[in-house]
């Protein structure tokens, strides 16, 4: 009969397990579709708030391309040669540009419209983001899944579809690369150390695709083919070399690099740039690895060091005959086979030495510290708890994430547009530091149980039966606890266990669980850090919702600002480019400063010398040389070029600080470093950057400034610059090569036509005029300048 009841009460409890788990794969399934609806959600404040429109500067590029592609085909796509952009050179689309955003949108509109659901494709483009971020955010749980189990990817999951890093690069309209680039980043993350857990060629196949994924939609590629050959060599070092390891690595390097030749825009750089050498060099030292230690299980202890003898020998000669072939190429290239960008993360001084056209961005900057706490709040203070968790234990896939979030924290530490690459580990340690908390704090609840002396049965006075009794509930007890700290136990070894127990109290008194009480905390405690931990987690939830309603939901093409009577609106730029659509010819050509670029292209669909892309230093400092130099050398600057308007953006009336006057001096660092006649120091009062009357003669007779406060001292009488907050140098000037068409409500953006040049004098009017110049000229003629030299 006993026999019977134990079986009967291990069938009940395997039942009981097995509907649990269904349970809890449901709620799990059920959690994650309301974190994706969250992710979703949240970035909508920009459409709600506003109204569904393209934000920034570069995406409207990516619309552009994204438009064409629907309407010319794949094809089409890759061979289209752009003549209204870099004007007059143009631009081959289809091979400078990284396609997996616009693929993505453009087979996203294509199913749609199969399916019957007619959106426009600049719909489809307003809320790609939104959508990745779901997916972003459910990859973040497999990959911390891999880690550290489901509650801690559930948390790691919530925490990523609300932070503000993220978010800032994800709202609707945000049409960038990184809107699907971020979940490429985290998915190739998680098949790699799924791969690394399982051993599984399978997933370690679907990692180099989705690695080819990230090299079609990001630059930033570089940082996975970077990270994960340093994982690996980490793991060689420390002795973690397994056969997964190199069923994770090799396929993903010949692979990968395979498929990464393949994007246009990548090409042979897979293998000849310095960006991807780390790869190959760790690459050959795993083979190395590998081969040692299968020569290992074959020979015998004596044969093995010989056999090492040997294998070290000719592995380290490939490897410095390999290092040979990699420093000759890289000391060939002029930058050592990097790439500008990598140089200036590498070496955070190198951009402003050197490529000014860099350091100009502002979002390559360095960032301060109240941008860390912008990006990810209360974050910050958990990050070092998840460390120590994933050191309890250390494993392969826990290391991994100690080691990205170490080299991500450098990064964005160098450019602030990295930290969109911390926010993925940022979020995912401390998903992992409030799931062990939670968990410790739950369980030390749980298990605070009063127990009596009076009820604890010994061996004098108890019965057989009550003996049986007691031991029954201690066992069950014990095997309760042992399974919220191990994990799921085998079914036969836990009745096995049970049995065992039984006759060992039968003979000895019964112990209280003193030692489960050593392992938590008071009850009082645990109350405590919980309504801590769920005080700090509403206080981050609070700041997301804000950062995603106030502080990124505003496109930058229509701004706003509150005073004490109302909202305002300024709508400048579309007014403007809806200007230049309706008031000028086709294939007029507009030069402004490479920011605009896009945005008139895209909106105004006229020719724009310069813009976002600035693959031509060389064409950018020609622009900027133009704006440094006085009206009649910047006429023929522009003249040359084939240039009809010229368009300024100007916040001196409204108070916008990100205008043209605030960008001069990087056009005169620009064009200086080109035109060597452009000298920053001309343009400088005592090292001071003015546009008062202490400003220099040059810069106020430059063509920026007159273009800027060209009749500028009418609007108020005195000419106040709300944008710097004083009075302007220079009130009254005429402009004679240049002449006003147009300038928007609020005067942020002001167009300019270039005056034609004046018929020569024929006749007897030319000869007097020459007569009476002729002098003039000859002591005018030394004191001139070409612009161009």
């Amino acid at each position: 009969m006993a026999e019977l009841e134990a079986g009967s009460i291990c069938m009940a409890a395997g039942g009981g397990g097995r509907l649990r788990n269904a349970l809890s794969g449901v709620l799990c399934a059920f959690t994650l579709l309301l974190i994706g609806v969250l992710a979703f959600s949240i970035r909508l404040f920009s459409v709600i708030k506003y109204e569904s429109v393209i934000h920034e500067f570069d995406p409207y590029f990516n619309y552009r391309v994204t438009q064409f592609l629907s309407k010319s085909g794949i094809y089409e796509f890759w061979n289209w040669f752009d003549d209204r952009t870099w004007y007059p050179l143009g631009r081959v689309i289809g091979g400078t540009v990284y396609p997996g955003l616009t693929l993505t949108a453009g087979t996203i509109w294509w199913l749609l419209n199969s399916l019957n659901i007619p959106l426009s494709v600049e719909t489809v483009c307003v809320f790609t983001a939104p959508i990745f971020s779901a997916n972003a955010s459910w990859a973040t749980y497999l990959l911390t899944k891999e880690a550290k189990g489901h509650g801690a990817g559930l948390m790691a999951a919530t925490i990523l579809a609300m932070v503000p890093s993220y978010i800032s690069r994800s709202v609707a309209g945000s049409y960038d690369n990184e809107a699907v680039a971020i979940f490429a980043l985290i998915f190739t993350f998680y098949l790699y150390v799924k791969t690394l857990n399982t051993g599984s060629l399978f997933y370690a196949t679907l990692n180099a695709l989705s690695y080819f994924y990230m090299v079609c939609s990001w630059g930033g590629y570089t940082f996975i083919i970077n990270l994960i050959p340093m994982h690996v060599l980490l793991c060689i070092v420390t002795g973690r070399y397994s056969s997964r390891l190199y069923v994770a690595y090799a396929p993903l390097v010949v692979l990968g690099t395979l498929l990464a030749a393949l994007v246009p825009v990548v090409g042979f750089n897979a293998v000849l740039t310095s960006e991807h050498f780390a790869s190959f060099l760790v690459f050959i030292i795993l083979h190395v690895v590998a081969l040692v230690y299968y020569i290992k299980g074959l020979l015998t202890p004596r044969l093995f060091k010989v056999a090492m003898t040997f294998v070290l020998t000719v592995g380290l000669a490939l490897c410095f005959a390999v290092v040979a072939i990699l420093a000759a190429l890289v000391a060939s290239s002029p930058t050592k086979g990097w790439s500008g960008r990598s140089l200036s993360l590498l070496d955070p001084t190198y951009a402003s030495k050197y490529i000014p056209i860099i350091a100009s961005v502002s979002e390559h900057q360095p960032p301060t510290w109240p941008s860390y706490f912008m990006a990810i709040n209360v974050l910050a203070f958990l990050v070092p708890a998840g460390i120590i968790s994933c050191f309890l234990p250390l494993s392969d896939a826990s290391s991994f994430l100690v080691l990205y979030l170490v080299t991500s924290v450098y990064f964005s530490g160098v450019m602030v547009r990295l930290m969109l690459v911390l926010a993925p580990a940022v979020c995912i340690l401390s998903g992992i530091a409030l799931s062990e908390a939670f968990n410790v704090l739950t369980r030390s609840m749980k298990f605070q149980r009063p127990i009596s002396d009076d009820t604890l049965p010994t061996a004098g006075d108890s019965t057989p039966g009550s003996s049986s009794t007691a031991t029954i509930t201690t066992s069950t007890k014990n095997a309760n606890i042992k399974k919220e700290k191990m994990g799921t136990i085998s079914k036969e070894r836990s009745s096995k266990k049970s049995r065992k127990e039984t006759e060992l109290v039968g003979s000895s008194p019964v112990r209280p669980e003193k030692e489960e009480k050593l392992c938590v905390l008071p009850s009082e405690a645990s109350a405590m850090g919980i309504l801590f931990l769920i005080m700090l987690c509403g206080l981050y939830v609070i700041h997301c919702v804000w950062a995603a309603a106030e502080a990124y939901s505003a496109p930058s093409i229509v701004l706003t600002s509150r005073s004490h009577d109302g909202l305002h609106v300024y709508d400048d730029f579309r007014e403007s480019y809806a200007w230049l659509r309706h008031n000028t010819e086709v294939d007029d050509k507009v030069a402004s400063w490479w920011d605009y670029g896009y945005q008139t292209t895209a909106m105004a669909n006229r020719t724009v010398i310069v813009d976002n892309n600035t693959w031509n230093n060389t064409h950018i400092a020609t622009v900027g040389t133009a704006m440094s130099s006085p009206e009649k050398g910047a006429w023929e600057i522009f003249n040359s070029l084939d240039v009809k308007y010229v368009l300024v953006v100007f916040g001196g009336l409204i108070g916008y600080p990100s205008d043209d006057i605030n960008k001069f001096l990087w056009m005169v660092r620009i064009g200086g470093g080109e035109f060597p006649h452009i000298k920053e120091q001309d343009y400088l009062r005592d090292g001071n950057y003015r546009v008062d009357a202490q400003g220099t003669p040059t810069m106020l007779n430059c063509l920026m400034y007159k273009l800027s406060y060209y009749r500028f001292a009418e609007t108020d009488g005195k000419g106040f610059d709300r944008a710097r907050r004083y009075e302007i140098g220079r009130k009254h000037f005429k402009l004679t090569h240049f002449e006003e068409v147009f300038t928007t409500q609020h005067w942020m953006v002001r167009i300019y036509k270039l005056k034609p040049q004046k018929n020569r004098v024929r006749g007897k009017l030319k000869l007097k005029l020459k007569s009476s110049s002729k002098t003039s000229l000859m002591r005018k003629g030394a004191g001139k300048k070409n612009p161009w030299r």
